[in-house]
């Protein structure tokens, strides 16, 4: 517990405390009521909170509760004295009674970090107490955590990233409603209005007041005006580019609906959702915030329209995990960042943030022009991530609309990418004949695109690092033999909500021939959790289980196999923690006793069914 307790950045004291007030209480705190002396193993101070740790080493003593309900502690001196969870709540209470500190968490801890650890938070207070879901570590109680904890766990009030998500989607949810029921817009036109009003909105001459439903000069005609000529003052290159990014927004002055006043809205709803967007969306997109809201919004509208935009290959990264990518491969200042599969400009967003935020601002302006590249091969996707690298004043110029598995490896080769961040296309590549158009397909490619030395991570289903076809293997050979596989990283199967995608992160170097141990780590416990009808988000063990994760890859932290293994690879095997871990932990008694229990439970189960015979090694009589 000690060691745990120094992890998550919590003082302690040994069998007392350091507050002189506590202490005196703990005098005459015995577990046998006689008046003398009793200590917990440890005692802290957290924020306004003091944490108090009773621990046991065997698993079995770990509490008793009143007629076996697991909602009230039994109290009696053999209790309080035997069982962690009752000792630690007898010393709250008598904390609570006797000092002035009155906001406690007891800790019943039992088991070993080999064997079935278990931790117990009890929130205790005058007025009782709360028996809390079991942890994992202390990372909740730090000083910067335990007020969130109190509220979000023991109020069980709503986090703050779920008041934001809520918002977010609430207004997703609006504009969907709104860009169906008056602009009459299908699922894939909807992002496009949106992101053509966006840029209308830039423009310093364009106001939604005058937008008035004039049939000769529209509304549209206003928008479409006003976007194309943001696009000259942005200087979006080359031409044939603009224009196919303006081609993507037509639809804005084509559709006369659009601008006719709408006898409900009183208004045109192109004024009625550009009036929506500048009140509610624009400064969310336009603050330098790593939070890809043009995408957020996208895989809002898919997900409202009944879909998950899976059918079309598309699984739009969240932001957790693009910063996570920054992070693996250390973007710097200095990088050339190449995604060819950029989407919605979610990881250019992410890199372009952490490396202004590393730069000085003298090399701003040369990050956003030359240092942020895209290809997108979807039309629509395109004229959204060009819309959101502009609305960013950032990288619009480098955005291409073409097929990435086209391109000349040479021709990119000779950009000198330094960082290649990629979530490709998924499940294209099941058949033979679509093989190479598989994921391992586009990392060979990407890798190959690199300059020397780049760093690489991709995410990508757990089946592409099983690779068992012919093809597959094929690509794991050459990506050994070209190639560095630093690691792969198994992530929540909850990552992509609603999609039922169960992704890995693997992080390659380019042009450096496999001669390494690779890491390969489970990183599914990630410390975020399912809410409903919001989806994923961070608890506050998420922040202590990304700095593991990072410490463990960068600086070689060590950690147990169940967590990371460093092994040899080959093409055949599968680059997944799965495949290299083995279990080196010695089976307890209580294991045994799980396993025979088991096995009687079965053979009870097949006699009862007239199946006796099975064990007792001859035929049975029919």
């Amino acid at each position: 517990m000690a060691r745990l307790l120094s992890e998550a950045g919590i003082d302690f004291t040994p069998e007392g405390s350091q507050i002189r007030e506590i202490n005196e209480a703990l005098k005459t705190a015995s577990k046998r009521d006689t008046g003398r002396k009793g200590f917990p193993e440890y005692v802290a101070q957290s924020g306004d909170f003091i944490l108090v740790i009773e621990d046991k080493p065997d698993a079995e003593h770990q509490a008793k509760y009143m007629n076996g309900k697991n909602d009230t502690l039994l109290m009696d001196t053999k209790s309080k004295e035997q069982y962690a969870e009752n000792g630690a709540l007898h010393y709250a209470l008598k904390i609570i009674k006797d000092t002035a500190f009155k906001r406690v968490i007891a800790f019943g801890c039992s088991g070993t970090e080999q064997e079935r650890l278990r931790i117990r938070p009890i929130y205790v207070s005058p007025t009782g107490y709360k028996l809390m879901p079991m942890v994992k570590d202390f990372s909740w109680f730090a000083a910067d955590k335990i007020e969130r904890y109190y509220n979000e766990k023991i109020c069980e009030n709503k986090p703050i990233e779920q008041v934001e998500l809520e918002e977010i989607i609430r207004r997703a949810g609006k504009l969907h409603e709104d860009l169906r029921n008056y602009g009459q817009l299908g699922d894939t036109e909807k992002p496009l209005v949106v992101s053509a009003i966006l840029l209308a909105l830039r423009e310093d001459s364009f106001k939604t007041e005058d937008l008035k439903g004039d049939k000769v000069k529209t509304d549209g005609m206003k928008i479409y005006e006003a976007l194309s000529t943001h696009l000259d003052r942005v200087q979006v290159q080359p031409e044939v580019k603009k224009q196919r990014v303006l081609d993507q927004f037509t639809l804005i002055k084509n559709r006369p609906h659009l601008s006719e006043k709408h006898e409900q809205l009183g208004k045109s709803p192109l004024r009625y959702f550009a009036e929506y967007l500048n009140s509610n969306i624009l400064t969310a997109i336009t603050n330098n915030s790593p939070e890809d809201v043009l995408g957020r919004f996208y895989g809002e509208f898919i997900r409202y329209s009944g879909g998950d935009g899976q059918t079309l290959g598309v699984v739009l990264t969240p932001k957790h995990i693009t910063e996570l990518f920054t992070e693996l491969v250390d973007v710097r200042p200095d990088d050339n960042v190449f995604d060819p599969c950029c989407g919605t400009g979610g990881f250019l967003i992410a890199a372009m943030h952490r490396m202004l935020e590393a730069a000085p601002s003298d090399q701003h302006e040369t990050i956003r022009k030359n240092q942020l590249h895209g290809i997108e091969l979807r039309d629509d996707m395109f004229a959204i991530a060009t819309t959101n690298m502009i609305l960013r004043g950032d990288g619009k110029s480098n955005l291409l609309c073409q097929d990435f598995l086209k391109q000349s490896v040479a021709r990119l080769r000779a950009k000198h990418f330094t960082v290649g961040l990629m979530n490709p296309p998924y499940s294209q590549g099941k058949v033979k004949e679509t093989a190479h158009l598989s994921e391992l397909s586009f990392i060979c490619h990407l890798l190959d695109s690199l300059d020397d030395g780049a760093r690489c991570a991709v995410i990508v289903p757990q089946s592409t690092m099983v690779g068992k076809s012919k093809e597959d293997k094929e690509d794991k050979r050459h990506i050994l033999e070209s190639h560095t596989l630093e690691g792969v990283i198994t992530l929540n199967p909850q990552t992509f909500y609603g999609v039922g995608v169960n992704p890995v992160i693997a992080v390659f170097t380019a042009h450096r021939p496999h001669n390494q141990y690779a890491k390969f780590i489970d990183f599914k416990d990630d410390g975020y959790e399912v809410f409903p009808h919001v989806g994923l988000l961070p608890t506050a063990r998420a922040a202590e289980r990304r700095k593991l994760l990072l410490e463990c890859w960068s600086k070689n932290r060590p950690a147990p196999v169940s967590f990371m293994v460093q092994s040899t690879v080959e093409p055949e095997d599968e680059w997944l923690h799965s495949f290299y871990y083995f279990n080196e932990e010695i089976p307890t008694d209580a294991d045994f006793e799980q396993a025979m229990a088991d096995y009687l439970t079965f053979e009870f189960s097949m006699i009862t069914h007239g199946r006796g015979y099975l064990f007792e090694g001859k035929e049975a009589n029919v």
